[in-house]
């Protein structure tokens, strides 16, 4: 199953830009996929957004695996 999804960030006057740096340090220490961290594109205007989010190509598969969400794996789970 593929996620062809993005999502889109009107980033005007840098307003995203501290979300944005947090998803790229996420990148860097293994915290987040390069491919997961691909779906999030941002644009300083309307039409360059949509310009991209038309162009978007995804990266990846999916961006979870299933059994990550698999709450009976939980320590914390009821019984």
């Amino acid at each position: 199953m593929k996620c062809l999804k993005q999502v889109g960030l009107l980033n005007i006057d840098g307003y995203y830009d501290c979300l944005l740096g947090l998803f790229d340090k996420g990148v860097e220490e293994g915290f987040i996929r390069h491919s997961a961290r691909h779906i999030v594109i941002s644009a300083q205007t309307a039409g360059e957004l949509i310009k991209k989010m038309e162009e978007y190509e995804p990266l990846h598969d999916k961006v979870a695996p299933s059994q990550s969400w698999d709450v009976k794996d939980c320590k914390l789970a009821k019984s």
